[in-house]
This record gives C-alpha cells, sequence and structure tokens, in this order.
C-alpha cells in the first residue's frame, strides 16, 4: 500500500522525534543513591539489606571514590574503636586478604574487589556512567532524575552520596561552599588562617616572584582577606597516587605531553634553598605488596594550591578542566623529581626508584580515576554542624553514628608576603590555610543529613552534609562517610516501606535498626 505524501512525512516526523524517547529507559525503585562512592555503596547495601529496591548511579566507571583510588592509607586517628556495621565490615574483608584482623592499609584494587563482593552478595544493582542531567520535583519531593544519557529514574527515595552534592543542588537544596567567618557560627577556629613559620610551610628565604611578577597560583598579600574573615575559598585537592618500587611491578613515568619543567618553579627555588630536605615533598609511604599511598607530604606537593576554587559549582566541562589540570600537575611533578637536573642526585634516584603500578587502575594506564575532593559544596539543612557540636556539644539524641577524626583541613593557597628583618625588607612565599585541631569522638546527628523540610522531604545527603567549613573538616573522612551512608540508606528504606518524608522518620525505630546492623551509636 501506497501511503500518501502528507501521512508519509508526518510519519517520518514523529519518528524523529519520538525514536529518542523510545531510546530512553524509565527505571524505577524505592530507593535510589547518587554517587558511587564508598558512603554511597553502604547506603544502597544498607537500604537492600532492610527490604528496599535500590539502584546506585555512579557518574564515573568504578565503585568506591577515594577508597579504591589510591586512599589506602585510612584516615583514623582517634576513631577505630567508633567504627561498626558495615564500615566494620569492609575494613575486616580487607584484613581478611591479607590474612590479618581488620586492614587500615591496602591497595586499591583490593578494596575495589571487596566493594564489588559486598554489592553482589546483596544483590544491588549499580549502573555506571550515569551522570545528573536534570531533577523533577513536585510538592516538595523529587518524583525523578534524568541522566545525561537521556534515562529517567523514578523512587520513593533519594540518597545523594556525591562528594559534589549534585543531586542535592538540582534538587533546589540549599547548600554553601568555601570557609565562613568567626562570625557567621561564632567558631573560633573559622575563615582565613593567621600566617605562622613552623609545620606546612616553606623556607622563608624562596621569593615568589620572576621578572617582576608572582608565580603562578600564588595570592599577592593585598588580596588576602583579614585573619578571621570568611572568603569562601575551599582547601586544596590531589590525586592520591599508588607507586610502587617493586621492579616487576613498577610502569616507569614517561615525559607527559606538554610537559614544562617552569611550571615546578616553586620547586625549584626549594631544592636550591633546602638540598635534599625536601625530599619528602610526595609524603611516600610503605603500604602492602612494596607499593605507597602518595599524598602531600610537605610544602609543594600533589596538592595543587588554588586551582580549585571554582570546582563545586562549576559546569562538567569545567571540572573536568580542573581534574586535567591536577593530573597533569601530578604527572609532572613526578617526573620533575625523576628527570630535571635542578633536583639533587640522591633525590632524583630516590624517585627513580618508584613508579606506577602494573595491577592498578589497569584501564587508565596506572594512573587513579578519581581526584581526591576533599570538600566541595555542603547543604545548609535542618542541623548545620559548627565547630561546637565538635568541641562542647558532643551528644546528639538523634545520633546515627559516631565520628572521631580530627580538624584536619590542607593548605588552602600560596602567599606573597612581605616582612621586614631589621634591616631589609623580603618578599617571601607561605602557605595559609593548614589546620590540624584534635577533638573529641562526637555523635553525627541524624538532622545533618536532612535538607530543610520546606525545600526537599525524600531526599538523605551522607556525604556533603549540613556542616560549616570546620565542623565538616572533622567529619570528610571515608569512613565517616561509609557510616552516615548506611545510616542514610537504612533512613531511605524506613521512609520508602511506610510512605513518609525522610524527616519524620521515628528515630527509636531508626537507632534500633542500626544497632542491629552493627552500627555504633553510643559510646561507653
Amino acid at each position: 500500500m501506497k501511503f500518501p505524501l502528507v501521512l508519509r512525512v508526518t510519519l517520518s516526523i514523529c519518528f524523529f522525534i519520538l525514536t529518542p524517547l523510545l531510546k530512553a529507559e524509565v527505571k524505577q525503585a524505592d530507593v535510589i543513591v547518587y554517587g558511587g562512592t564508598a558512603g554511597g555503596v553502604m547506603a544502597g547495601i544498607a537500604a537492600t539489606k532492610q527490604g528496599a529496591n535500590v539502584l546506585i548511579l555512579e557518574p564515573g566507571n568504578h565503585v568506591g571514590g577515594m577508597l579504591t583510588s589510591g586512599l589506602g592509607r585510612t584516615d583514623m586517628d582517634r576513631q577505630q574503636h567508633v567504627i561498626g556495621g558495615l564500615s566494620l565490615e569492609f575494613f575486616r574483608r580487607v584484613g581478611a586478604h591479607y590474612g590479618k584482623g581488620a586492614g587500615w592499609m591496602f591497595e586499591p584494587h583490593v578494596a575495589e574487589k571487596v566493594m564489588n563482593a559486598m554489592l553482589a552478595e546483596h544483590d544491588v544493582t549499580m549502573l555506571f556512567g550515569k551522570s545528573l542531567d536534570s531533577v523533577v520535583k513536585e510538592n516538595g519531593r523529587i518524583r525523578s532524575l534524568k541522566t545525561t544519557d537521556g534515562d529517567d529514574y523514578v523512587a520513593n527515595v533519594f540518597i545523594d552520596a556525591s562528594y559534589e552534592g549534585d543531586l542535592m543542588a538540582k534538587a533546589g537544596v540549599s547548600y554553601t561552599f568555601g570557609r565562613e567567618g568567626k562570625e557567621r557560627y561564632q567558631e573560633s577556629l573559622a575563615g582565613r588562617r593567621e600566617i605562622l613559620r613552623g609545620k606546612h610551610q616553606l623556607n622563608h628565604k624562596i621569593s615568589p616572584f620572576k621578572d617582576g611578577k608572582l608565580l603562578p597560583h600564588i595570592t599577592a598579600e593585598e588580596d588576602l582577606a583579614p585573619v578571621g574573615a570568611g572568603d569562601g575559598k575551599i582547601q586544596s585537592y590531589c590525586f592520591r597516587l599508588c607507586l610502587t618500587d617493586v621492579p616487576e611491578n613498577r610502569i616507569s613515568i614517561e615525559k607527559p605531553e606538554g610537559y614544562d619543567p617552569a611550571r615546578y618553579e616553586l620547586l625549584r627555588r626549594c631544592f636550591e634553598v633546602d638540598g635534599e630536605k625536601v625530599v619528602g615533598s610526595l609524603g611516600i609511604k610503605k603500604m602492602p605488596n612494596g607499593k605507597s599511598d602518595v599524598n602531600s607530604g610537605w610544602g609543594i606537593s600533589l596538592n595543587l594550591l588554588g586551582a580549585n576554587q571554582d570546582y563545586p559549582d562549576a559546569t562538567p566541562k569545567r571540572r573536568k578542566e580542573i581534574w586535567d589540570e591536577h593530573m597533569s600537575w601530578t604527572h609532572g611533578m613526578v617526573y620533575y623529581l625523576q628527570n630535571d637536573p635542578s633536583v639533587p642526585v640522591n633525590t632524583r634516584k630516590f624517585y627513580r626508584e618508584w613508579g606506577l603500578c602494573k595491577d592498578e587502575f589497569t584501564d587508565n594506564g596506572g594512573w587513579p580515576h578519581q581526584l581526591y575532593i576533599r570538600e566541595a559544596r555542603r547543604m545548609l539543612g535542618e542541623h548545620v554542624l559548627t565547630q561546637h557540636d565538635l568541641m562542647t556539644q558532643h551528644r546528639k539524641y538523634d545520633c546515627i553514628g559516631i565520628a572521631g577524626y580530627n580538624i584536619d583541613i590542607r593548605e588552602v593557597q600560596w602567599v606573597a608576603l612581605r616582612t621586614f628583618y631589621f634591616p631589609n625588607v623580603t618578599d617571601e612565599v607561605y602557605m595559609e590555610g593548614y589546620l590540624s585541631h584534635p577533638v573529641e569522638p562526637w555523635d553525627i546527628p541524624y538532622r545533618a543529613m536532612l535538607p530543610r523540610y520546606s525545600e526537599c522531604q525524600n531526599l538523605l545527603v551522607p556525604v556533603c552534609i549540613s556542616a560549616s567549613t570546620i565542623a565538616y573538616a572533622s567529619f570528610r573522612m571515608e569512613p565517616q562517610y561509609m557510616i552516615a551512608g548506611q545510616s542514610a540508606g537504612v533512613a531511605a528504606a524506613i521512609a520508602s516501606e511506610k510512605v513518609i518524608p525522610v524527616h519524620r522518620v521515628p528515630m527509636d525505630a531508626l537507632q534500633e535498626a542500626l544497632i542491629r546492623e552493627g552500627q555504633i551509636i553510643k559510646l561507653p
């Protein structure tokens, strides 16, 4: 049968319009977790164990976030005794791999293997390559979210376990980022830090200028906020490299494309003044099987100070640029330390013994796949955690887990200061922002995971919790993300089953369920 021309054209237009829609999928679950971080994994498993149908959506291609991407020396401080539930199960399984008890140091691929095993045992579905595009809300609730591949996901309750807080932001939930001033929450430790000589500083003889101009990424003194004032800045990011000195497992560090040794001029000047005292700049610390979790160890390190300030609210394109700049800095620095003639001979020799691992990050040439996002957005929810919650108001009626890490903020910026050594005036480089302050274990309140009721009633946020910069600096460790994630998963399952807002989850029921699952919510 031959259709009239008008009908053929109409059918063609309809086919063209509908084809993308037909390809898109609409998937439903009781609980949807956005972000396959360690916190997201624990949230998904916990909700499943409570009987909920769960989907975890992960923008990348790997599970576990930083816990499987190089952060193999667990940030513990005073918290081993407060880790229970699924978090402790994870560390015990890691330890079993090495033939011992709880394993607090581990190789990235071992952590990923354990994470995947735990997900499989509980039949939790995790979908990769699922970047958030948009959110649909109705009557104060998230109805659905759409990923950039066009698929729609509908759930009763949503959990934002991403490092960036993208879901809460798309859902119109209030948030902030960057450090506040002391006056905001009356926090003595808040705001721009006073710059003092001592730990985490460079030699005072290092000049910040070249040809009359400041070196890249250095803040001029006149651009500094007053001490104690808020400036919206965030602590530095880095890649946590997994390196090895075992020859048969070592990948040599090749010269990166576009490599420019001038980029490391500040480091060169440090070697010029301090010689081999600078050898600890990569912070190489031994791990199982001849490997090392490489973090920041000195004033000039893998932390690229100042390059991440727009990351929290940046577009996907801009975030990729920031990731690429950090990877370029990382790759170039390792190559520089191994090869540049300005590096002392013995230091070059030391670093040449280390390379990437053949058995780690095998789909990325040995380079980690996750940038260490120490902080990004922070929710402004039902209860904003502050320094007071950590230091004077430890106990909470709605405790869903216990945090035990010190207040830990990495360097924020390199600063050029003019100093006076009578009778001379000298321009020097200092680092600003570092803070390490002890705290006793403190209760994580359920309210810190809740958006304001008026803004969203079916969302929980266990990673980008509601907190000041100072409070978040104590919370922001992977074990605590896992603890909060498990608690969010249990709460989400209860809210879904009872068809109630997450704000109305009975606290006694939630805490009882957590205790049954081994979560520690009360100290002896």
